[in-house]
């Protein structure tokens, strides 16, 4: 389990090398510790593609959390911190749903200063093009980055 620092918090928002802003753990957090539910005001489909209609000519940005069919948690309205978790393609933490609640969990030890992700997997609805990568992008930086937030599926070439 990880202890609180003095304060009494075990994460904090701020500037991340990532993506605006980023979750970065103040303790050491252990393995499978839990570390913040994802809150916000529940929605069904239709309002989340009102707030945030997909950009086909720009990058894309969104706080919302798909949990079941035609039920979302917009994270962008009534959230906490976990809004600002950013995605990694080699993520430190999961997402784990408990009756369509969301929860943050370390898949591994997560130092001190190190910026908490995960996967977003985000399903484009569509097969994935480099256009598609273009207004989904990744920003990790790691080794195995597949330049995207979407779920990894067959890619389509530009030409196809």
């Amino acid at each position: 389990m990880s202890t609180p620092s003095k304060s009494g918090r075990r994460i904090v928002v701020r500037r991340s090398p990532i993506h605006g802003r980023g979750v970065f753990a103040l303790v050491r957090i252990a393995k499978g510790a839990r570390i913040i539910e994802y809150e916000g005001e529940r929605i069904d489909d239709a309002e989340a593609l009102r707030r945030y209609p997909e950009r086909m000519d720009a990058e894309n940005h969104t706080f919302v959390f798909e949990v079941a069919e035609d039920l979302n948690i917009d994270g962008g309205s009534g959230g906490n911190s976990s809004r600002f978790i950013n995605h990694s393609c080699e993520p430190n933490c999961e997402t784990v749903d408990e009756d369509c609640r969301i929860f943050v969990e370390a898949m591994r030890d997560i130092e001190p200063g190190e910026e908490l992700t995960y996967d977003y997997n985000i399903d484009a609805g569509e097969p994935i093009t480099p256009a598609v990568k273009r207004r989904w992008p990744c920003r990790c930086g790691g080794q195995g980055c597949r330049g995207t937030v979407l779920v990894p599926t067959e890619e389509v070439s530009e030409t196809a």
